[in-house]
């Protein structure tokens, strides 16, 4: 490990920001996917194009990030390792999450290929758009393998205290994708399927010129081929990133009923929610970035006992975010209607998106927040604890708020979006509780004596050098 990638030593804010900024811009170029591909349809597709790409990416979204949240903790183990000086344990750990997602891409792929119709139904999309929902899903549904190949990349070398090679992947991928869309949807004419074949095809070239760019560099550890099997670590795997996958599970879930209930108010309505969704993943990416990148500052800090220097990443994303978060409100609240004509030029969609960001538009601020609290806990292995703070927050304020507000006479789409801020208000006020608790909790420990995980002295220490 060079300076660089050993976040247990040095300045904290401009280590964090450092790292944080090639995550960030990973998550762009992944926004752009989606972006990509509905600008595209949007312009040159058929009119139910949007609902087709928004409904269908939505599925996906579920599948991705769910995989994503499940392979944080092969981000969060690899670095508690690095931070033990264990390294020796990382090419078990990895050849066992090798062997497990060879076969979860099988099942995906049969479930998304098999059962694409059924699944558009029930996300009610409107009757004129269910085929090429279905379209977009089963081809996606082909290249699972290509997608989730890519996310397990990426986490391998956010583990290893590298951001920057992500970026790179994602930027291959990016290019490819637009370059795919353009041919497949504005020369071939192949609407909705052609975006979701641009969107398989662009996988596939990242992850085979990553898999090239990963033998010419040298690595922390080493894997061999004998390490790509069920093995004792696998448990400890699914132990840590369980929790967080069900966590996002839940969440995709309660997306996708909130995408049915709009789908029930009809065209219009699903279109601007889908125009405006694309808009909200880049909203969000600040938020995001900050919650993967503590994730990985924190679990390094903790493996090597720095429970001072984790607090303090913690309160440096929560200031960062939270700054940016005011601007990108004020930016929804006089500029929405702008930025949604970047999708569609048609007058009723781009309405119905601004009326759903006005309402979302403070979750900018306070997700900040809480995606910081998420990535301070998962950085300590409390995986448990954010899952069941967010299936609260979903289940008893988001959807339940969602809902009521979808069955209002002359709904509107403001009041929905009102349901995020709200809920993540109070999944802040159940972090912040908690948080106070363990932080009595391990200061009575201390007090006594008693030596923690993540304070292996008995007490916090902080050198001149780790000062900001």
């Amino acid at each position: 490990m060079n300076d660089k990638n050993d976040f247990t030593t040095g300045p904290i804010f401009p280590k964090l920001i450092r790292f944080m900024f090639p995550v960030l811009g990973a998550l762009v170029l992944q926004a752009m996917y989606g972006a990509v591909d509905l600008i595209v349809v949007g312009h040159f597709g058929s009119s139910t194009g949007i609902s087709g790409v928004s409904t269908g990416s939505s599925v996906l979204n579920l599948v991705t990030f769910v995989i994503t949240a499940l392979l944080m903790s092969l981000t969060v183990l690899m670095g508690n390792y690095i931070g033990q000086k264990r390294a020796d344990r990382i090419g078990p750990l990895l050849g066992g999450v090798i062997f497990c997602f060879v076969w979860i891409a099988a099942a995906l792929a049969v479930i998304l290929i098999v059962f694409a119709r059924p699944i558009a139904v029930l996300m009610q999309a409107p009757a004129e758009a269910v085929d090429v929902t279905v379209s977009y899903i089963r081809i996606c549904g082909a290249g699972i393998f290509f997608i989730i190949a890519y996310n397990m990349l990426s986490a391998v070398f956010r583990g290893i205290g590298d951001s920057s090679t992500p970026l790179l992947f994602v930027a291959i991928a990016c290019a490819v994708n637009i370059v795919g869309d353009l041919l497949f949807v504005a020369v071939f004419h192949w609407n909705v399927a052609g975006a979701a074949l641009a969107t398989v095809l662009a996988q596939a070239v990242s992850v085979v010129l990553s898999l090239l760019i990963i033998r010419k560099n040298r690595l922390p550890f080493t894997l061999k081929r004998s390490d790509i099997r069920w093995n004792s670590e696998i448990p400890h795997f699914f132990k840590v990133g369980a929790p967080m996958a069900l966590q996002e599970l839940l969440t995709q879930i309660s997306f996708l009923c909130l995408i049915a209930f709009i789908n029930r108010l009809g065209l219009n309505a699903s279109s601007g929610y889908g125009i405006a969704n694309k808009l909200i993943s880049f909203i969000m990416l600040i938020p995001s970035s900050l919650m993967q990148s503590e994730a990985s500052f924190i679990s390094q800090n903790v493996g090597a006992g720095r429970e001072d220097r984790a607090r303090r990443a913690m309160a440096s994303g929560m200031a960062v975010g939270s700054v940016i978060g005011v601007f990108m409100v004020l930016l929804i609240d006089t500029k929405g209607d702008w930025m949604s004509t970047i999708f569609s030029s048609n007058p009723d969609y781009t309405a119905q998106s601004w009326d759903y960001l006005r309402g979302f538009s403070f979750e900018a601020i306070v997700t900040s927040f809480l995606f910081s609290f998420m990535g301070y806990f998962n950085g300590h292995e409390e995986s448990l604890f954010v899952m069941l703070q967010s299936i609260a927050q979903t289940f008893l304020v988001r959807l339940p708020m969602a809902y009521l507000m979808s069955i209002q006479p002359n709904p509107s789409l403001t009041n929905i979006g009102l349901a995020a801020p709200s809920a993540t208000c109070f999944g802040i006020t159940i972090n912040l509780v908690y948080y106070i608790h363990c932080q009595k909790k391990r200061k009575n420990r201390n007090g006594s004596g008693t030596k923690t995980p993540a304070d292996p002295s008995g007490a916090e220490t902080r050198s001149a050098e780790d000062q900001n």
